[in-house]
């Protein structure tokens, strides 16, 4: 049985993406306060760029503008992913809060990247029709 999606916020990748913002805030608390306006600020960007292009993408009229700005979102969680490395290396964050957060953001990017998948199908299929549509039409 398939769900209806009414909305992005119908999307599991949204709700998904909207989690990992909140873990990143949960995260950075504990960071240096002298940190409140670098790496905790970036790490926060990127994590609530994620769900916001989605978003944006979402409310497209076209597939491709939507694979689009997901794509972005997929970039957005490779940012995160570094620098939550980097907040490990410079030890904000121990290796185990690294990891849960690395392995939640992995689980993310496969869900959007899925989306992406199935979505180019859609625009194939779509494709193909229309190509066969207008070879109908020009054949009359």
């Amino acid at each position: 049985m398939k769900t209806k999606i009414n909305s992005y916020r119908d999307l599991i990748a949204w709700q998904k993406a909207m989690d990992l913002v909140e873990k990143v805030y949960h995260l950075v608390h504990d960071f240096p306060a002298n940190e409140i306006y670098t790496l905790s600020s970036q790490l926060k960007r990127s994590a609530i760029s994620v769900p916001s292009n989605i978003a944006e993408g979402g409310s497209k009229k076209s597939i491709k503008d939507f694979i689009k700005f997901l794509n972005i979102s997929y970039g957005s969680l490779a940012e995160l992913e570094t620098q939550i490395l980097i907040a490990e290396r410079v030890k904000f964050i121990s290796k185990e809060k690294s990891e849960m957060i690395l392995q939640y953001s992995e689980e993310v990017a496969k869900i959007i990247s899925g989306l992406i998948s199935s979505l180019k199908l859609k625009v194939e299929s779509d494709n193909t029709l229309s190509t066969k549509l207008s070879l109908l039409n020009s054949n009359n």
